[in-house]
């Protein structure tokens, strides 16, 4: 292979995976009877020198994980909490304006069935701060956790869809207005089988037990969850590539060459890429899983670093079949900037871990929807009627909103939905004749008056999606009808709880809608809960109540 060192996984002793790459660069091939060995090179990135030993000793292949603790910020002399160095990045967008139901009627987004954000804000709550406005995304709040939708009936359609309303809980004259999708289940013994391919940061800045400690037992938990029919190989990068294990369907090979690596030196992360990729298309399982997983603080410094660049290499990769999965770790350089992003043009998804409970929720409980697919480049398109509803808004999904047209485009590259996956959209709404966020126009021309007779139905819904390996979408739609709008009813049990995580998600980010909306109103919305991730939200809220 080219550009590419292949490092045996065995008993061996390792002094540094970087440093045995280089050893091997150049090594001439031989041959002995009738195998021919590869000329062994590596990709021509310099080594830090003071890289630390990337390998533990063999011993340590079989012993257990050691436990996992995120990091905490310093405590001063004087009591007073010093954060992490703060080089995070990341993308924020402005949150959703009000539309004017008579001149902007339809709404059309992405589906989005990464959790990360919501993950990543509770690291940031834990430890004491708030998390960056920019850093929020409600959608991934709201779709961290499982709702009551009712299950297909059949395979005939990837999923099910259900509308739901109820007053807003915050404004006394909107209404909120539910969509909600889940996948059918994929029993394990109808799994396609899946190749592969782990790809690990191993640079310097992995060097924290909150980073590759975690990775490899995040890792290692998703190895067990292995059968006869898949694959999985290991890549590596730091200031160099590697693979430091072959294709293999045997586990314990799998937990024993995550357990032997360590961290040290710079990061070549689209090097690992390329490599990555590379590994995929070797392996490549016609009608089976093919993805890369990609663990990482993203904090690449070596080679193409710029995310632009990053996604248009992905994007080449997607079309051939293999996807991308980012599992994000660690603070104080975390650039969820680009994992998110990589991951959305990757046709896959993101999460990020900041604990082993949270490794075992997403590669474990929740593996079939993070790695299976069951419908690709899924749309939602709400079309509201202005007789009806006079203003609304789209709670989140701001980076995922796609122009009218790009709807019947089945060019345009949307997000997947994995079997068991969920999907939660909430829309508020004004309905015709109630007080709005914005007033009336001045000009009758500008006002919109519907015509009368045409007040039956508040919304028509649509949504496109393709199977995985079609390149044809189909439609499904839905009608709202009007009266569902009449009811002063708040939202009840689970509505409720997906209403109380809305507002968590907006209020972090700052929206002045929900100013008036108390984290103690927050709390009470979600009520009292068994589950132990919502009982979990439940106090993230009051220590976010706490931090402002």
């Amino acid at each position: 292979m080219d550009n590419t060192t292949r490092i045996a996984g065995g008993s061996l002793a390792f002094v540094s995976t970087a440093a045995l790459i280089m050893a091997l660069a150049g090594c001439e091939g031989v041959k002995d009877g009738s195998e021919k060995h590869e000329r062994l090179t590596t990709v021509d990135i310099e080594e830090s020198a003071d890289a630390s030993v990337m390998y533990e000793s063999a011993e340590m292949a079989m012993a257990p994980p050691p436990p996992v603790s995120v990091a905490a910020p310093w405590i001063g002399d004087h009591g007073m909490v010093i954060p992490p160095e703060d080089r995070e990045r990341y993308a924020g967008e402005e949150v959703s304006p009000i539309r004017v139901t008579a001149s902007e009627p339809v709404s059309t987004f992405s589906v989005d069935v990464d959790t990360g954000a919501y993950a990543n804000a509770r690291r940031f709550l834990t430890m004491g701060q708030l998390p960056p406005q920019d850093a929020v995304r409600t959608e991934e709040m709201i779709n961290y956790f499982r709702y009551d939708y009712a299950a297909p009936a059949d395979r005939s359609k990837p999923f099910s869809v259900t509308l739901s309303t109820a007053a807003s809980p915050w404004n006394e004259e909107a209404k909120l207005v539910r969509v909600g999708l889940r996948g059918y289940d994929l029993p394990r013994s109808e799994r396609p089988a899946a190749n592969l391919v782990f790809l690990v940061d191993v640079s310097g800045s992995m060097d924290s037990p909150d980073k590759l400690p975690l990775v490899k037992r995040a890792l290692s938990g998703l190895a067990s969850e292995m059968s006869r029919d898949d694959k999985v190989s290991i890549v590596v990068y730091a200031g160099s590539t590697g693979v430091v294990l072959e294709p293999t369907s045997n586990p314990a090979k799998v937990r024993a060459a995550l357990a032997r690596l360590g961290a040290g030196g710079s990061t070549a992360g689209a090097a690992g890429l390329d490599l990555a990729y590379s590994m995929a298309e070797q392996g490549f399982i016609e009608g089976g899983v093919n993805r890369v997983i990609l663990a990482t603080d993203g904090d690449f410094n070596v080679g193409m670093s710029d995310t632009d660049a990053l996604i248009d290499k992905i994007e080449k990769k997607r079309n051939s079949g293999i996807t991308l999965t980012t599992l994000g770790f660690g603070t104080g350089n975390y650039n969820e900037a680009m994992m998110e992003q990589i991951a959305n043009h990757g046709n896959g998804n993101y999460a990020y871990i900041d604990s082993a409970l949270e490794a075992k929720k997403v590669l474990r409980d929740e593996m079939s929807s993070t790695l299976f697919t069951i419908a690709k480049d899924v749309k939602i398109q709400v079309e509201f009627n202005p007789a009806v509803v006079s203003q609304y808004r789209l709670i989140g999904y701001e980076n995922r909103a796609l122009r009218e047209e790009d709807f019947a485009n089945d060019r345009v590259d949307a997000g997947d939905i994995g079997a068991g996956h969920q999907v939660t959209a909430l829309y508020e709404v004004i309905p015709t004749g109630a007080k709005g966020w914005i007033g009336e126009r001045r000009y009758a021309g500008n006002r919109g008056k519907a015509k009368a007779g045409d007040a039956n139905e508040a919304a028509f819904v649509q949504l496109r999606y393709k199977l995985p390996g079609g390149s044809k979408s189909k439609l499904l739609q839905y009608r709202l009808p009007a009266e569902r709008l009449a009811t002063q009813r708040l939202p009840q049990g689970d509505f409720a709880f997906a209403a109380a995580v809305a507002a968590y998600g907006q209020k972090l980010r700052g929206d002045e809608l929900l100013a008036e909306y108390s984290w103690d109103d927050v709390v009470r919305l979600a009520g009292r809960q068994r589950d132990f991730w919502r009982q979990e939200f439940v106090e993230l809220a009051r220590t976010a109540e706490a931090q402002m």
